[in-house]
């Protein structure tokens, strides 16, 4: 198996997190942190807006069964790319869209899909997702990781993520993974 791992920010984790850990050939989706400068953020510190970290999931995914150019579609599928530092009621700079790439393919990779989105127009505000170099992670607290799935009482989930995540499924149906 041939793997590649980038790290996005779009918003809250937990949507992205649950609906990249339903597509097929993802072998991994873990909540994290990213380019931040304080060291083994928590998430009360990150939330302060104070240690420059970016709420992302980083994305594991097998090369044979999913292309990168599909991770990125599905990315910007799942979140609004033109609202600088908040995603719907999530305000702050830790829910900024990024794209923290591995490698100059996934550089190149994210730069094509951002140039495609503004010249076909698909948003009527410009594209504000960043796109740098990955220069840290800190993979969030346990609790974060499948926060959706174990946590279906949470009104946050029930609001936000469970109303995102079906339409995702509807859309993206053949991507998903086999029950």
């Amino acid at each position: 198996m041939s793997s590649q791992t980038i790290t996005l920010g779009g918003g809250c984790f937990w949507c992205l997190e649950t609906a990249m850990n339903t597509v097929e050939g993802v072998t991994s989706a873990y909540s994290g942190y990213s380019n931040g400068h304080a060291d083994n953020p928590s998430y009360e510190a990150v939330c302060t807006g104070e240690t420059g970290h970016t709420e992302v999931v980083q994305v594991t995914f097998d090369t044979a069964k999913l292309t990168l150019r599909e991770v990125l579609e599905i990315f910007f599928a799942l979140h609004n790319p033109t609202q600088l530092n908040r995603q719907g009621n999530d305000t702050g700079t830790q829910y900024r869209s990024g794209i923290y790439y591995h490698n100059d393919e996934q550089k190149i990779a994210a730069e094509e899909i951002v140039k495609e989105i503004e010249d076909n127009k698909i948003w009527p505000d410009p594209v504000v997702t960043e796109i740098l170099p990955i220069d840290n992670y800190f993979q969030a607290e346990d609790y974060h990781q499948d926060y959706f799935t174990n946590n279906p009482q949470n009104q946050y989930c029930n609001m936000v993520v469970a109303p995102k995540l079906a339409n995702f499924k509807k859309t993206f149906v053949s991507k998903l993974k086999k029950s």
